[in-house]
């Protein structure tokens, strides 16, 4: 089936779509901007976090290096009984 509309007709309806599919596309590209933003601000406190533990560790290391090791308890002696018959 043929358009019969006129040329100026069909530039406008264009126009109107294309207005539709380019707004659709910012929002999409503003969500994808946000979903990477947010992650990078996730990876950078994961990075911080892991930089604080791990020097926890390192600290725990050496305090545990450094200090006194604790006596082993000795056996309890056993109590002999005696029975009677």
């Amino acid at each position: 089936m043929a358009d019969t509309r006129s040329a100026p007709e069909r530039d406008a309806a264009r126009t109107r779509a294309q207005s539709h599919f380019q707004a659709s596309e910012r929002r999409d590209q503003l969500v994808r901007d946000e979903i990477t933003r947010m992650r990078n601000l996730s990876d950078s406190k994961t990075a911080k976090l892991r930089a604080l533990r791990l020097a926890k560790e390192e600290e725990d290391r050496i305090a545990a290096a450094s200090a006194p090791k604790p006596e082993p308890k000795k056996p309890a002696k056993r109590k002999r009984t005696v029975t009677v018959r």
